[in-house]
């Protein structure tokens, strides 16, 4: 589902807390909603491409109970099983994805994850 479609609640202040110590500054301020997605484990977007159309993608991923432990997260594109990928980190890391995903979807009304997410993904920076 996308971010419009899921309507999320904020978590509450006690859930959020465990993960405070990991995001820093503003970040902060969509914690609430960025637990709330990732306790949905999955969601549906289009990945922006400059000059081209939007490929549309569906990750989901399993909901970790501590912020250390490891979220394990697969992305497919487009519906094709050729376009799947995987990666695994630890949770709080992931939730400053969503972080990002939801900063993003306020500011342009698009579902997409950040750069850095992707280059994560592809293992460009190893």
């Amino acid at each position: 589902m996308s971010i419009d479609q899921l309507q999320l609640q904020p978590a509450t202040q006690q859930q959020a807390s465990v993960y405070l110590p990991y995001i820093q500054g503003t970040k902060r301020n969509f914690l609430p909603l960025a637990i709330s997605l990732y306790q949905k484990g999955a969601l549906e977007g289009q990945r922006k491409i400059e000059g081209s159309e939007h490929v549309p993608f569906v990750t989901s991923w399993n909901v970790a109970t501590l912020p250390s432990d490891l979220t394990r997260c697969r992305i497919q594109f487009d519906g094709n099983a050729d376009l799947s990928y995987e990666l695994m980190m630890a949770s709080f890391e992931f939730i400053n994805f969503l972080i990002e995903v939801i900063d993003n979807y306020k500011r342009h009304r698009a579902t997409d994850f950040s750069q850095a997410f992707y280059r994560k993904l592809l293992r460009i920076d190893d």
